[in-house]
Formats: structure tokens, C-alpha cells, sequence
């Protein structure tokens, strides 16, 4: 008996907004049986989906005082506990889906996961959260003069604000179940977001025109509470970083499936989709790298990233 309890495993609770299915939940499961593989059954992953242990901010706090050992979370709501992650979220910081993968799987991406210590979790790896772009019921946008004077909904962050408002359009901070109606209506003539969230939302039904500036690419951090980390040996703690590394892939494979399939939806019902010239959008985001990239540890993070982009 005492064999088989010493066997049996450390079960890690892992929080999760996204419902079940979603890509970042698929890929902290896969990352729970390569860990029980790794560890002979020993430790396992337990994936609470669809915000059951709270929402992102609380389960930020949980996290670092380990009544919750992992969480999958988005860069945003950690750029004020862990600054070096503002530079990831900063507008049209990549040139492309394959610039942030890069850049996060290299040596950047791991001074940035590095940085998570020092404030009490422990990063592990780096999800996409998509390209989030401006649609509209109005008109395409294939000109930073376009947006002059349009509303926009964008999510409650002075980052999103500032930037909206430097492109020249009107930044309305809304409840993303509100946005609907509001385009329906006319109190907003835009939102902004990525591929399935403009499907799984049904807002090209009433904002058809799609102008793909991507201008935000922030991702999401899978981490874990310094607390439950240090209660591992040292090879469990190797363990979960392998682990935790592998599923990136999957979430990827995943990821890719699901923008493919919302775009082929939204198209299919006559959504109008164009590129944009993203130069001048870049050359209005000066006054915000200057606000938000206000020390000189982030402006060389910035420097560096956009050194990989020559």
C-alpha cells in the first residue's frame, strides 16, 4: 500500500478563462499526460476550463500564493507585475504570426519568462492569443485616414486607448458581450480582435468589413506559483518545463486549425476581408513605445525584437 501511495501522484490544478476545447485548455492537457508520462504516473494536470476557479486577475493572485499551482493567462493583465511583458503587447511590436513565434521561442522569450520569478510564478511557456485586427461596419480600412473620427470598442486597457486614439479613431472601452448590439445599433462603428473571436462572437454579421492591420499580437504565458514549484525535486521541476515546452506545438497545431476554420466561416457568410500597409499605422505608435517602453531595460527589449525583424 505504502509503495502504491508513494507511486500515486501530485495532482497540479491549472485555471483556465477559455471553455473547454479551446486551444490553450487542449494544450495544458496534452502537457499533463506528457508529464505523467515523464514522471511514471506521479504527477498529473488537473484543467479547470471556462473560468471555474475565477477570472484572470484573480487567479493571477492565487497563483502566486499557490492555491492555484498553474495558470494559463494573457500577457495583459500581467504587464504591471511583470514589466517585460508590456514590450510582447505593444502595437505592431511583430511583423507576423512567425516574428512572435520566433522571437518567444528564442532568447528573448526566455528573458521574458525569466522575469516572471522575481514576482512569484514561475514561467513555463508561451501560448498565441491570435493577430487582433479592426473590423467594421462601415467601410475597408486600407489607410490610417480611414479611421479618423470612427468608434472603436476596444478592451478596458490604457494601452488599447492610447493606441486607438494615436491612430485617429475614437476608443470606446466596452464589455465584450455589449459589443454586438453596439454595432447593431451604431453606438460603435468597429471593434477589434482576432480570427475566432470575430466568428465565435457572430459580429461579422454586423460589421462585415475585416482590414487585417494586426496590430496587437500579445500573447499568453502558461506559469506556474513559485510556491508549488518549489515543493518539486529538481528533476519533477525539469519535467514540467519539458513538458510545458511540448505542448506548445499542439497548441499551435491547434491554434492554426481553429483561424483557418473562422476565416473560411466568416468569408463564407460575406465578410470582406483586405491587407493593409501597416507603415504609417507603425510611425503613429511613436508616442505609445515612448509611454508604455519607459525603461531602459524595455527599450532594449524592444531594440532586440525588432533587430530579429531585419
Amino acid at each position: 500500500m505504502a509503495t502504491a501511495a508513494s507511486a500515486q501522484e501530485i495532482t497540479l490544478r491549472s485555471s483556465d478563462t477559455h471553455p473547454d476545447g479551446y486551444p490553450t485548455v487542449e494544450a495544458v492537457k496534452f502537457m499533463g499526460e506528457v508529464l505523467k508520462e515523464k514522471t511514471g504516473g506521479r504527477i498529473g494536470v488537473q484543467v479547470f476550463a471556462s473560468h471555474q476557479l475565477g477570472e484572470e486577475k484573480e487567479t493571477i493572485e492565487q497563483t502566486k500564493f499557490g492555491v492555484i499551482d498553474l495558470n494559463r493567462v494573457n500577457f495583459a493583465p500581467m504587464n504591471g507585475i511583470v514589466k517585460a511583458t508590456t514590450v510582447a503587447c505593444l502595437p505592431y511590436i511583430f511583423t507576423s504570426k512567425e516574428n512572435m513565434r520566433a522571437v518567444m521561442d528564442g532568447p528573448i522569450g526566455e528573458d521574458i519568462l525569466k522575469a516572471f520569478e522575481p514576482a512569484g510564478y514561475v514561467g513555463l511557456a508561451v501560448y498565441d492569443s491570435g493577430a487582433r485586427s479592426f473590423y467594421n461596419s462601415k467601410k475597408p480600412i486600407t489607410s490610417i485616414d480611414d479611421l479618423k473620427g470612427m468608434k472603436f470598442r476596444v478592451i478596458q486597457s490604457d494601452l488599447f486607448v492610447d493606441m486607438v486614439n494615436a491612430l485617429g479613431a475614437n476608443a470606446t472601452p466596452m464589455a465584450y458581450g455589449e459589443v454586438y448590439s453596439g454595432l447593431q445599433t451604431g453606438l460603435i462603428d468597429g471593434a477589434e480582435n482576432n480570427w475566432p473571436s470575430y466568428e465565435s462572437s457572430k459580429h461579422y454579421e454586423v460589421a462585415k468589413f475585416y482590414s487585417l492591420d494586426q496590430h496587437s499580437q500579445c500573447p499568453e504565458v502558461l506559469m506556474m506559483s513559485k510556491i508549488s514549484w518549489d515543493k518539486l525535486t529538481p528533476e519533477d521541476q525539469t519535467a514540467v518545463r519539458e513538458a510545458a515546452k511540448e505542448s506548445v506545438g499542439k497548441m499551435r497545431e491547434l491554434w492554426d486549425a481553429q483561424e483557418a476554420k473562422s476565416r473560411k466561416v466568416v468569408e463564407d457568410a460575406g465578410a470582406q476581408i483586405n491587407e493593409i500597409d501597416p507603415a504609417a499605422f507603425v510611425a503613429a505608435m511613436d508616442p505609445i513605445y515612448a509611454k508604455y517602453a519607459d525603461t531602459p531595460e524595455l527599450q532594449d527589449l524592444v531594440k532586440r525584437i525588432r533587430d530579429t525583424q531585419k
